[in-house]
């Protein structure tokens, strides 16, 4: 083009509206001429002329053709809704990156910079560190008018989260183990809204998540990250939690921890020996309807619901859970665990572990005929005082390695009674030298085992206990008093998918594989990062901690995976390159 062509033949609108103006005004032609020149239609002409001079006569005119534009980004309006959000969220203690996942899950897209240098602007200083607990007390002070949840498409998008971004981890180990095929194929229902895989994965998300249910809904309606788990934009809120746990049944849960068993069998995950515990489920509504049960936390009997665990000591694997235990049937729960393992995967099992209340004698004579047992005998007067004269010679010393490696230094006296309820002769291991003033004795049905062996195995039926003290305290089992009204059978099931999910994540981490899940939690789990949804991958970018290392090359192994619930997109995990 031509210097001169650029003045008589203007490409841009502002610029065509300026040669024709200067055309008429200055150069002094005629409307007709400058018209037809520009393209114009004469009254459309006159009504830009109109336009021009209406606005030269305001006090301040708009600049029509020459606009000094500012360096850098367009400033936004300080009077938006948005920024006041913002300042009234500092105002409840809120940090940049809660304000963040916050607006991101009410669709503003508002970077953590513009946040920061608004409340700058304003005058806030930073927050101290805080505790987690802190921040969750001072997250839930902030009510919030939550998006109602919906199925995502996966269309590409990019978002942040609050503090869960290492919960998505755990998606691949769904796929893995054909756990979301199974939770497809069960008989749980769904909405019209919330398919069957996404309502189960709503309960899962919210256990991993260590949300206190006590809190209020706005901790983790706000939170896409914990919404992606689930395949949903955000979490559903209380009521829906409270609505869909009412429409299951004992059965359902039954046939899902079958399904779920029979997964972790196939994959060689557990052992032959099982260990079987109660725990008490304390219950604080209207107890007309339950029975009194030794809480071992509180130190008192209280109404409760007396809840049963199987967990494999290997692996920390729950097996079986139940919560429809009464007192009268206490004495049968070994048998129908049986039962349920004979029935759902065959005679693989070949030791049951468990404490003396657990059931009669004689039901331990139907044990016997199955399956080797191994129990803590009653301590009676009578037999204290027979052990108390039996002969220095008839006790020897064994040595049991313990669980950090060492070996401890025991006395044992290694017997076979009589004992008439059971019907035969069992054998009796008395144990001194563990730290109590009167000796432990352990009862089985195995004559052949090694001593050490066999006290080895009993010890470590204290893991379930320890993992029954896990489920209460981080998936907040005894939390039914809450808004939120989980039914119980449920909350259990729940707690044990989520529980042997963490396990199978765990068994990757070398170094790790026996940790508890609320360790898990806190080091692998409670990652903030974005995620970056495209037309073919998920990626999750997370900022860095110190155990990022690690879990970026476990999740090596899944960078090639299509998650079939993802709309079938590869997912990545990646440490984000800022902090």
């Amino acid at each position: 083009m031509e210097p001169e062509h650029f003045f008589c033949r203007p490409q841009n609108t502002a610029q065509k509206k300026y040669e024709a103006l200067r055309a008429f005004y200055v150069e002094k032609r005629q409307a007709e001429d400058v018209a037809k020149q520009f393209g114009y239609k004469l009254s459309s002409f006159y009504s830009l002329t109109r336009d021009f001079k209406k606005n030269l006569s305001q006090e301040n005119p708009d600049q029509h053709f020459f606009i000094s534009k500012p360096a850098g980004r367009r400033p936004k309006d300080d009077t938006s809704e948005t920024n006041q959000y913002i300042i009234d969220s500092r105002k409840n203690y809120l940090s940049v990156p809660d304000i963040k996942a916050a607006l991101d899950a009410q669709g503003e897209t508002v970077s953590e910079g513009y946040i920061y240098n608004l409340l700058k602007k304003e005058g806030f200083a930073r927050l101290p560190r805080r505790k987690s607990t802190t921040r969750e007390k001072t997250s839930a002070s902030l009510k919030i008018e939550a998006p109602k949840s919906y199925m995502l498409d996966f269309a590409p998008e990019s978002f942040t989260g609050q503090n869960s971004f290492g919960v998505l981890c755990l998606l691949p180990y769904l796929q893995q183990y054909s756990i979301d095929r199974l939770i497809q194929n069960s008989n749980y229902p769904e909405t019209g809204t919330i398919n069957r895989l996404s309502s189960i994965l709503c309960f899962v998300a919210l256990k991993l998540s260590n949300v206190r249910r006590y809190s209020a809904d706005d901790i983790w309606c706000m939170d896409r990250g914990l919404g992606l788990f689930a395949g949903l934009n955000v979490l559903p809120k209380t009521s829906w939690y409270t609505s869909y746990s009412h429409r299951i049944t004992s059965e359902m849960n039954k046939e899902f921890l079958k399904g779920l068993h029979q997964i972790l069998l196939h994959e060689g995950l557990l052992s032959d020996t099982s260990n079987i515990d109660f725990t008490t489920i304390p219950y604080w509504g209207d107890d007309s309807h339950l029975e009194n049960n030794w809480s071992g936390t509180r130190n008192k009997a209280l109404a409760s619901i007396a809840a049963v665990l199987a967990q494999d000591p290997d692996s920390g694997i729950i097996t079986y859970g139940d919560t429809n235990v009464r007192h009268q049937q206490k004495n049968q729960v070994a048998i129908e665990f049986l039962d349920f393992y004979n029935a759902n995967s065959g005679n693989d099992l070949k030791y049951l572990v468990f404490d003396s209340k657990f059931t009669t004698y004689e039901n331990l004579a139907k044990l016997g005929k199955e399956i080797k047992f191994l129990t803590i005998r009653r301590r009676g007067k009578k037999i204290v005082e027979e052990l108390s004269q039996k002969l220095p010679s008839s006790w020897k010393k064994v040595r049991v390695t313990m669980a950090n490696g060492k070996g401890r230094n025991l006395r044992v006296n290694d017997e076979k009674i009589f004992l008439k309820d059971y019907g035969g002769e069992v054998r009796q291991i008395a144990i001194t030298g563990h730290g109590k003033i009167k000796p432990a004795l352990l009862i089985t049905n195995d004559f052949d085992k090694p001593c050490d062996k066999l006290i080895r195995k009993y010890t470590r039926r204290w893991l379930v206990e320890k993992g029954i003290s896990e489920q209460i305290e981080f998936f907040h089992l005894n939390k039914v008093s809450s808004s939120m009204v989980i039914k119980v059978d449920f909350d259990l099931t729940m707690s044990i998918l989520t529980h042997n999910l963490l396990r199978l994540f765990a068994m990757d981490l070398p170094g790790y594989s026996h940790i508890s899940d609320y360790s898990l939690y806190k080091k692998f789990l409670a990652m903030t990062g974005n995620v970056q949804i495209e037309a073919d991958q998920v990626t999750i970018k997370i900022k860095k901690k110190r155990n990022l290392p690690l879990l970026l090359t476990t999740m090596q192994k899944f960078k090639k995976m299509r998650l079939r619930f993802f709309e079938n997109k590869t997912f990545s995990v990646i440490g984000d390159s800022t902090t």
